[in-house]
């Protein structure tokens, strides 16, 4: 009688997710499973042509910071609908990448000068500039590995940054493509001003805090008041 000898392996009492899960990843990776251009379809160059397409492109996170559980839930979604597509056979692209954030790195990065007893006219425009692209590699690592932790089949050979020279020549041509269209113009507009960094700000940069204030009633008139939290525009009515 002739039989296998079972060797005896000592099982850990407990579930190790990064021993178990990092494993598998690096299995993932190493096999080209997430780049569509390595699928087994493509070694078959002549079939490529009948097979459906399939891409999603990750929105962005800011490099303001790390991932939090909304980025997790819409990582989890797009997850379930690459796979989904990959088993069905398309060749799927799920395109992984970080976004500048603009004026909001600018204030996390003076955030941790303050820490110092420094500001960005300390630094200069040079040195200011250096301390946030130190910030971007940073934290665009961080989040990249977030993603990888959460298992997302993203290709990481594909891996863009809003502030790369391709990104930046597409966004241009769209740019100048919809402002010929009339769809992008200049015009008049109430916005949001930043004292401290002497900028505009976009809605979505502005958090709203109650504040108590005095109501004033004017009189302009016996027969009309007006009720305001702002005398000083009663200069400016023309109503």
């Amino acid at each position: 009688m002739t039989g296998k000898t079972i060797t005896n392996t000592n099982l850990s009492k407990t579930y190790n997710p990064k021993m178990v899960e990092d494993r598998i990843y690096r299995l993932w990776e190493k096999s080209g499973y997430f780049n569509p251009d390595k699928l087994p379809i493509d070694k078959v160059k002549s079939q490529r042509s009948k097979v459906k397409s399939f891409c999603i492109t990750v929105p962005p996170p800011n490099v303001t910071g790390t991932l939090h559980l909304g980025h997790a839930l819409n990582a989890t979604i797009q997850d379930i609908l690459i796979r989904k597509k990959r088993m069905e056979g398309y060749r799927t692209l799920w395109l992984p990448g970080t976004d500048h954030a603009g004026i909001a790195t600018q204030n996390v990065v003076e955030k941790e000068l303050k820490k110092e007893g420094l500001t960005r006219h300390d630094l200069g425009k040079e040195k200011f500039l250096e301390r946030i692209w130190q910030w971007k590699e940073k934290y665009g690592h961080i989040i990249l590995d977030q993603f990888k932790k959460l298992g997302a089949s993203m290709d990481w050979s594909r891996t863009r940054f809003t502030m790369d020279s391709g990104y930046q020549k597409a966004v241009k041509e769209a740019f100048i493509k919809y402002y010929e269209k009339g769809l992008i113009y200049r015009a008049e507009r109430m916005i949001n001003w930043c004292t401290r960094c002497h900028t505009s700000l976009s809605d979505l940069e502005v958090e709203y805090k109650p504040a108590e204030s005095k109501l004033w009633f004017i009189k302009y008139s016996p027969q009309i008041t007006v009720a305001t939290t702002r005398p000083e525009t009663m200069l400016g009515d023309t109503a």
